[in-house]
């Protein structure tokens, strides 16, 4: 997993409430579990204006030139800027996938959904909870063109005006992003005591560990 430290990138403004994962990868992308090639379909249904399917090519769809992410000045944009609730509805872990597939790095909201909060950890991604006004705030300054710097380690957001913004992530969270540790590579830090209890165990009923013949 990519380690994430600072990011200083232009900002979407996504000005939505409970945007729930089936916007944010609908349902019929749930087939592949590659955890990679999602990003093209990214909030599917708001970007195209029709239905896409697995696999489909995206160059050629129609876009709803209405929706933020078509506009060419968010084109490569690491940065959303949301409202509450982001993330509700179904536990789809294709919904981080998604959105670190097309390029997002942190996402900024008064609050998330529980389970696709843990699941943005364990994909790079920082969910970053600022309370309601402050996001009113950002959502004001937020025009065509705004940046924010984000300093994980500091924990502090730079806005484009200068202004610092403070956040609070839990010590272990930080810990796993700012090394880039999945859930494998945390499990596979403790590998010699694994192997010590295993062969502890082997030798203590050997017959739980016997070949079949």
């Amino acid at each position: 997993m990519k380690p994430f430290r600072k990011i200083n990138s232009r900002v979407v403004p996504l000005d939505r409430a409970n945007v729930d994962t089936d916007a944010i990868i609908p349902k019929q992308f749930l087939k592949s579990i590659r955890r990679s090639g999602f990003g093209p379909y990214l909030f599917d249904e708001w970007r195209y204006l029709d239905r896409g399917e697995p696999d489909m090519d995206c160059s050629n769809r129609p876009l709803n030139l209405d929706f933020i992410l078509n506009q060419p000045i968010y084109r490569n944009a690491g940065i959303l800027l949301t409202r509450e609730n982001f993330g509700c509805g179904s536990s789809r872990e294709h919904a981080p996938w998604a959105l670190a597939d097309f390029g997002f790095r942190a996402i900024i909201a008064p609050s998330f959904a529980d389970i696709f909060y843990n699941n943005c950890f364990k994909n790079g991604l920082l969910p970053i909870v600022l309370d309601s006004a402050t996001v009113d705030h950002l959502f004001k300054e937020c025009k065509p063109g705004y940046n924010l710097m984000v300093d994980l380690a500091e924990q502090s957001i730079v806005t484009h005006f200068g202004e610092t913004l403070r956040f609070n992530i839990d010590p272990s969270r930080k810990h796993r992003l700012l090394n880039g540790l999945d859930d494998i590579d945390l499990t596979l830090q403790h590998a010699e005591a694994i192997k010590a209890f295993e062969a502890k165990r082997a030798a203590q009923a050997p017959w739980l560990f016997a070949v079949p013949r």
